[in-house]
């Protein structure tokens, strides 16, 4: 069998005031295509976002984008590339696998003191391919249940109540990243 291409992620959703990081696996087919995080029309990222930051689909990406950095959530992905069959996680090549330099991005941004997985693949090649090189200490880590459509046994519902820690309220009742 031929060997396939590899895939590439996008550059990051990041600014200076980012203060949360949200990092999936790698992009899928409709993501890729559209040159879009979590571009699937299935996919409950962006209704979440929509729900806790006002970041939702409805909008423009590029105005969801901006609403995120004002936020101060920054969205990237653990790998950098990787080959892969289709859109699932569990059909990544473990062998084609590259990482972003995620401890050289956390210098750069050192206000981001919290990393959530969106879903397990994303954790799981975090700590195999990036933990060991982070400075200690490293920021808090916690993963999130994946908003991919292939996680059908969550509800909409059930995994926005669970995305609701990365946000709270400020003082002056404005949403932000915690």
């Amino acid at each position: 069998m031929p060997r396939r291409p590899p895939i590439h992620s996008f550059a990051p959703i990041v600014s200076r005031n980012a203060s949360l990081l949200i990092l999936g696996s790698m992009p899928g087919k409709a993501s890729l295509a559209a040159g879009q995080y979590y571009a699937h029309p299935r996919n409950a990222f962006w209704p979440i976002m929509g729900a806790l930051f006002g970041a939702g689909p409805e909008l423009s990406y590029a105005r969801r984008v901006r609403v995120l950095q004002l936020a101060g959530i920054a969205v990237w992905d653990v790998l950098a590339s990787c080959t892969r069959e289709g859109s699932l996680d569990s059909d990544i090549d473990e062998n084609s696998i590259v990482a972003h330099d995620l401890a050289s991005f956390l210098r750069e941004y050192p206000r981001i003191t919290r990393v959530f997985f969106n879903g397990a693949k994303a954790e799981a090649a975090f700590r195999r391919h990036v933990l060991r090189g982070l400075a200690q200490p490293a920021p808090r880590l916690e993963r999130l249940p994946s908003t991919s459509p292939a996680n059908a046994s969550w509800s909409a519902a059930r995994k926005l109540r669970a995305w609701r820690v990365i946000a709270r309220r400020s003082p002056d009742g404005a949403r932000t990243a915690r």
